[in-house]
C-alpha cells in the first residue's frame, strides 16, 4: 500500500478510534450494528428484486395473466418493504451522526478552550485556521461523509458479491481462440468498471487539493466579513469602507480562482462520468443480446441479467459515483488532522512559558529572572524580577511596544515564549482588565459578572457597582442580552470593565493600561475606587500617565539593556500612594 494511503488510514483511524472507545460505544454500536443489518436487508431485497425481474418479464412473454398480477402483488410486498427499511436506515443513520458529532464537538471544544489554547493556536502555523470551522464544519461533514461513505462502500461489497454469484450462473460461455470461458458477463462487467474507476481516479485526483484550499479560502472570506462587521464603527470613522472592500474582494479573489479550478477538474470528469452512467445502461444488452436472440435465455432472463449486470457493475463502479465526495471527505480528514495535530502539540508544550510554584498563602506574587522571547527569536525582556507582595500597588511603566503587555501574557500562562519563575499563591483569584474588557453576549448583569453567574453577586449590588463606576444610565438595562462590545463605547466598557473588579474582588488584579479610553478625572475616581473598595487586593498596573502613579506603591519601569537583551526592568519608590478616590 503506498505512504499516502496508509497515511490517510492512519489519519482517519486517529479521528475515528476516540469516540468508539468512549462511553458512547455500547449504544451507538448497536446503533450502528441495526444501520448495517439493514443495509445488509436492502442488499437481500434487491437480490429478491433480481428474480422478480425474471419471473415478471417472463409473465410478460407468455401472456399469464394469472402469474402477472401475482408477481404484482409481490412486486407491492417487496417495494414496501424496501421502502420501511430505506427510510428507517437514514433515520437511524442520522441519528448516530447527531451523537457522534455532538461527542465530537465537545470533545474539540473543550480541548480548543483548554485554559490558554484557543490564543496559543495562533503559534501553530498554518495547521490551524480558522479553527471556529473545523468544529462546526469540518466535524459536521467528517462524521456525515464517514458513515455515508462506509456504508455505501459495504453495500457495494455485499452487492458485489451477491450478484456475482447471480451473474455468473446466468453468463453463458464466451470462446477466445476456441477456448471456452465461463462468467462472460461478470468479466465484461469487471473491466467496464475497472478501467472506468482507473480513469476517474486519473482525472479527478487533482479534486482533493482543490477541495482542500477551497475550504480555507472561504473560511478566510467569512472571518473577514465577521470582522468588517464587529468593527463597523471605527472602520465608518476612519472613512475605511473603500480599503476594506478591497480587501474582501482580494479574499474572494481567492475563492473564485480556486472555484473556477474545482470547475474545470468537474467539468472534465462529469464528462466522463455521466458518459460512463449512459453506457452502462446499454452496454449489458449488448453483450447478453447473443444469447437472448439465440433462443438460450427468455426475456426474464434477459432482464435477470441486465439488472445483475447492473448491480454489479454498480458496485464495482462506487469508487467512480463516489469520488467527488471521496476528495471532499479526504480535505476533511486532512483540516481536521492538522487541527488534532496542533492541539496534541500544545499539550505536549502546555508547560511552555514561565515556570510556576505554589508559594505559601497570605504571601505576594514573585517574578524571578524572567526573560521574554518573540516568535520569531528575538528577545524582549531578560533577566527581569519583580514582587508584589498582597495588598501593594505597582505601576508598569515604559514605552509603547517594549512588552508590557506581554509580560501580562506570560503571567496570566498565555505567552509560551518565556522563562523563568513565577511564584504565586494557589487557589487565590486573579483578574486581568485589558484596554478593552471581554463583554459577552449576554444580559449587561451577566456581562458585569462575567465569568461568574450573576446571581452570585444579585441585581442590588450589581446596579450599585454600576452606579459607583459612573454608569447610572445603564442600571434599568440589567436584564438586556446585547451585543454590548458594540452597543457601549470604549469608555463605557472600560468602566465596566473596573465594576467587574469590585464586583470578583480578585486577590491579584492586573490593568493592562485599563482607563486609556477615560479623562484624567474619571481615572483618578475609579483608581480610588479600587484603592478603597479592594484594600487588601495586589494592583500591577500598565499606565502611561503619571497621575496614576499617585495611587501606587512603587513604579517597575522598562528601560533599555546592554547587549544580548532589548530591556530590563528597574524599580523605584514612590510617595505615599492615596486611599481614597480623588
Amino acid at each position: 500500500m503506498p505512504a499516502a494511503k496508509r497515511r490517510f488510514l492512519s489519519d482517519l483511524w486517529k479521528l475515528t478510534k476516540p469516540y468508539w472507545k468512549s462511553e458512547e460505544r455500547l449504544k451507538s454500536g448497536l446503533l450502528l450494528a441495526v444501520i448495517v443489518a439493514m443495509s445488509l436487508g436492502i442488499v437481500y431485497l434487491n437480490v429478491l428484486f433480481n428474480e422478480w425481474n425474471n419471473l415478471f418479464y417472463n409473465s410478460l412473454q407468455e401472456k399469464n395473466v394469472e402469474a402477472f398480477f401475482r408477481l404484482f402483488g409481490r412486486f407491492t410486498i417487496l417495494a414496501t418493504m424496501f421502502i420501511i427499511v430505506a427510510v428507517y436506515q437514514i433515520y437511524l443513520r442520522q441519528m448516530l451522526q447527531i451523537r457522534w458529532r455532538r461527542w465530537l464537538t465537545q470533545r474539540y471544544t473543550e480541548r480548543w478552550l483548554t485554559p490558554h489554547n484557543a490564543y496559543r493556536l495562533r503559534f501553530e502555523g498554518g495547521l490551524t485556521d480558522n479553527p471556529d470551522q473545523r468544529i462546526s464544519e469540518d466535524i459536521n461533514g467528517f462524521v456525515e461523509q464517514t458513515l455515508s461513505l462506509t456504508l455505501g462502500f459495504l453495500e457495494s461489497v455485499v452487492s458485489l458479491v451477491s450478484f456475482s454469484v447471480i451473474l455468473w450462473n446466468l453468463s453463458g460461455d464466451i470462446h477466445i481462440l476456441n477456448l471456452p470461458i465461463p462468467g462472460s458477463m461478470l468479466w465484461a462487467a469487471l473491466v467496464y468498471a475497472g478501467v472506468g474507476s482507473l480513469l476517474t481516479h486519473y482525472i479527478g485526483r487533482p479534486l482533493i487539493r482543490l477541495n482542500f484550499f477551497q475550504q480555507r479560502y472561504e473560511a478566510d472570506f467569512r472571518f473577514n466579513l465577521v470582522r468588517v462587521r464587529e468593527n463597523a464603527e471605527a472602520i465608518g470613522l476612519y472613512g475605511g469602507e473603500d480599503q476594506e472592500g478591497r480587501g474582501l474582494v482580494e479574499r474572494f479573489s481567492h475563492v473564485v480562482a480556486n472555484w473556477w479550478g474545482i470547475m474545470r477538474r468537474q467539468k472534465r470528469l462529469t464528462w466522463f462520468s455521466a458518459g460512463y452512467s449512459q453506457a452502462a445502461i446499454i452496454f449489458p444488452f449488448l453483450v447478453a443480446a447473443p444469447r437472448y436472440f439465440s433462443g438460450a435465455i427468455h426475456l426474464g432472463g434477459l432482464m435477470q441479467t441486465v439488472s445483475a449486470f447492473g448491480h454489479v457493475q454498480s458496485a464495482l463502479s462506487w469508487f467512480i459515483s463516489a469520488y467527488t465526495r471521496l476528495a471532499e471527505w479526504k480535505a476533511t480528514v486532512d483540516r481536521l488532522t492538522g487541527f488534532e495535530a496542533a492541539l496534541e502539540d500544545l499539550a505536549a508544550h502546555a508547560e511552555a512559558g514561565l515556570t510556576r510554584q505554589a508559594a505559601p498563602a497570605g504571601t505576594g506574587m514573585a517574578l524571578r529572572d524572567v526573560s521574554l522571547r518573540l516568535p520569531d527569536g528575538d528577545t524582549l525582556l531578560a533577566g527581569a524580577s519583580l514582587t508584589l507582595p498582597p495588598g501593594e500597588r505597582v505601576m508598569l511603566a515604559g514605552p509603547s511596544g517594549c512588552g508590557k503587555s506581554t509580560l501580562f501574557r506570560a503571567i496570566g500562562g498565555l505567552w509560551p515564549y518565556a522563562a523563568g519563575e513565577l511564584a504565586m499563591p494557589e487557589h487565590e483569584r486573579t483578574l486581568f482588565l485589558p484596554q478593552r474588557p471581554y463583554l459577552p453576549i449576554a444580559t449587561l448583569a451577566g456581562a458585569v459578572a462575567y465569568p461568574d453567574p450573576p446571581e452570585r453577586y444579585g441585581t442590588d449590588k450589581i446596579a450599585t457597582t454600576l452606579a459607583e463606576c459612573g454608569l447610572p444610565h445603564l442600571v434599568d438595562r440589567l436584564g438586556e442580552e446585547r451585543h454590548w462590545s458594540q452597543e457601549l463605547s470604549v469608555g463605557e466598557q472600560q468602566r465596566l470593565g473596573f465594576a467587574r473588579a469590585i464586583l470578583l474582588h480578585p486577590r491579584w488584579l492586573f490593568c493592562d493600561e485599563a482607563t486609556s479610553a477615560l479623562d484624567e478625572a474619571s481615572e483618578k475616581t475609579l483608581y480610588g475606587l479600587l484603592v478603597d473598595r479592594l484594600p487588601d487586593t495586589a494592583i500591577l498596573s500598565i499606565a502611561h500617565r503619571p497621575a496614576l502613579a499617585a495611587f501606587h506603591h512603587r513604579v517597575a519601569r522598562f528601560v533599555p539593556a546592554g547587549e544580548g537583551a532589548t530591556w530590563r526592568l528597574d524599580e523605584s519608590p514612590l510617595a505615599a500612594p492615596q486611599s481614597a478616590p480623588a
